[in-house]
């Protein structure tokens, strides 16, 4: 069974949402083990400067450097990343789980992104459109993506 890591900055708070989110790992625990790390964002203020919105960035960064698990294969979602259908994303996964790493994170960054640092350590960049999705509407898809790639590698109907 596969350990699955979902790092992420900032709560969900819309019911609909996270109900979403609970049913995608719900059926996901059938394949693998989830776990959600929630961190703290950074509040800014009204009106940001460039430099404010920077140094946010970097300590969200620093907050997700120090929640990865060691052995880890990380993957950062970020616009610059490679884009794959589903079946190139179960079959990267599937790579992924004879590679020998104890577990696969996924990092979702806060409104502004990820930092730098966080890129640099990331095995591996995953965009899923050029389009920009709220951070908290990106987990529900990365779980839906998540529970179609096991799907897919089981064999099973969900994916048509």
């Amino acid at each position: 069974m596969r350990n699955l890591t979902v790092i992420s900055v900032g709560t969900v708070k819309e019911k609909y949402l996270t109900d979403a989110i609970a049913e995608y790992n719900k059926r996901l625990g059938a394949y693998a083990h989830v776990r959600s790390i929630q961190l703290r964002d950074e509040v800014l203020p009204k009106n940001p400067s460039a430099a404010q919105i920077r140094l946010a960035v970097q300590k969200e960064g620093e907050r997700i450097l120090d929640a990865i698990p060691q052995r880890a294969y990380v993957c950062a979602l970020c616009i610059e990343g490679k884009q794959l259908s589903s079946e190139a994303f179960a079959k990267r996964i599937d790579e992924i789980g004879t590679m020998g790493y104890s577990e696969t994170v996924f990092i979702i960054g806060g409104s502004d992104g990820l930092s730098d640092a966080v890129k640099a350590r990331a095995d591996w960049r995953l965009s899923f459109s050029p389009m920009t999705f709220p951070h908290q509407l990106m987990r529900v898809i990365l779980a839906e993506q998540l529970y179609r790639a096991m799907n897919i590698l089981d064999g099973g109907k969900y994916h048509k």
